[in-house]
């Protein structure tokens, strides 16, 4: 089964190299793992690293508590990196968290047994997910100890499956899995694995530093001035299109609200359809403000990544991208901010999406008129409003402290 799955992994690559001469992204993949060997030997040193793993943004910044927490700890410490997706690699590429920052080489025996050699990691942790056959099979073989962290499963994964038995044999080598539920651990019990927690997500303790922080917006405050500020983060085009006239019947309620979007891409085509939606509005975007008066501005575009975690904190009513097709984003960014959360229909995958549901704090929409009416009733209703903001702050006041749990359990 190795052989086959190492085929597949090269059919992979073979797709990536061929999209990648009309897609930017796939453009980057290729480009950032041309002599990643190479790479690897310019940053190798005589100190072992801590490795951690991330598939891309996401999983990094769920990462970051860990890195933080063993950096302060053990300041002489070194801490290597590595991304699957440019996304990630690209945004925090120079995060000063991590000594090394690079991209993981494609998952073949040749490539994993090289790149364990140079970079000789101490420990690896494999952020939420991403099982790399070959790499698990050479840390294993070198007995390096590795883990699993705010990891998630679910029944229709291969492990689970009858004919997954070759890859939860593999599964078995991780030194340790620090889970985010029950269910979870339940699902490893079923293949034999014990040597599991669940810790929680340390998304939350992520999300919490960030608020504490408190880091002001001028151009934020600025832009909102006197009106209520709807923040929509990570969109894709059908949560634009529920956006899109939102703020036109807002209006007919004789409620000011302005619009800030942040989309999950920021390429040009896409900003550019996403100023074809709004085009009646007076619209300004983060790259080009000076061109226009802030305050008068209706709709604000952040084409630029890396801000948005910052930006929840001035909404009065949070939107998160990807319940349509790709995937829900982030809700813990705007849910420690204490505001009610809206997004589209697909959501049952995310622990936090479907908890804060249950509690009334988050609200599935399929369409404009859904949103608009909760709206409507929260400006009209005080009291529920302000409700809700509260079961979402202490939603995620509860589920700090997974980086505290981890730690604990791995220095015993």
């Amino acid at each position: 089964m190795r052989f086959f799955y190492t085929l597949a992994v090269q059919c992979y690559r073979l797709s990536i190299f061929i999209a990648s001469r009309w897609n930017g992204k796939a453009k980057k993949w290729i480009d950032g793992r041309n002599d990643i060997l190479g790479t690897l030997r310019e940053n190798a040193d005589d100190r072992q690293p801590v490795l951690f793993h991330c598939a891309s943004l996401g999983e990094f910044e769920q990462g970051k508590p860990l890195m933080d927490r063993m950096k302060k700890e053990n300041q002489t410490l070194k801490i290597w990196v590595t991304f699957f997706s440019p996304s990630g690699y690209e945004v925090r590429k120079n995060d000063p968290v991590a000594d090394v920052v690079t991209y993981l080489p494609i998952d073949t025996p040749y490539y994993a047994r090289k790149f364990v050699e140079i970079v000789n990691p101490s420990h690896v942790f494999f952020i939420k997910y991403e099982y790399w056959y070959n790499l698990m099979e050479v840390l294993a073989d070198n007995k390096i100890p590795f883990y699993y962290v705010s990891a998630i499963f679910r029944p229709n994964q291969i492990f689970f499956r009858k004919t997954g038995g070759w890859f939860a044999k593999q599964l078995r080598k991780a030194n340790y899995f620090f889970v985010q539920n029950e269910d979870s651990k339940r699902l490893l019990h079923q293949i034999d694995i014990d040597n599991v927690s669940v810790t929680g997500d340390t998304r939350f303790d992520r999300v919490h530093a960030i608020a504490s922080q408190q880091i002001e917006l001028d151009f934020v405050k600025e832009f909102k001035s006197d009106a209520k500020l709807m923040v929509a983060g990570s969109t894709w085009p059908p949560d634009e299109d529920v956006l899109a006239r939102l703020l036109t019947v807002l209006r007919s309620y004789s409620l000011k609200y302005k619009i800030i979007i942040a989309p999950h891409l920021v390429d040009e085509n896409h900003i550019e359809n996403i100023l074809k939606k709004f085009e009646d509005f007076n619209v300004i975007r983060y790259t080009k403000m000076e061109e226009k008066s802030l305050e008068d501005a209706e709709v604000f575009i952040v084409d630029q990544i890396g801000l948005l975690s910052r930006i929840f904190q001035y909404s009065d009513v949070s939107y998160v991208g990807g319940g349509f097709e790709t995937g829900l984003h982030n809700i813990l960014e705007p849910a420690v901010y204490g505001v009610p959360l809206f997004f589209g229909p697909q959501y049952d995958k995310f622990n936090e999406a479907t908890a804060l549901v249950e509690l009334g704090a988050a609200f599935p929409v399929t369409k404009q008129e859904e949103l608009l009416e909760k709206i409507v009733d929260f400006e009209q209703n005080g009291d529920s409003y302000r409700k809700v903001c509260e079961i979402a702050k202490e939603y995620v006041r509860q589920n700090v402290g997974a980086v505290d749990r981890i730690i604990d359990k791995i220095e015993k």
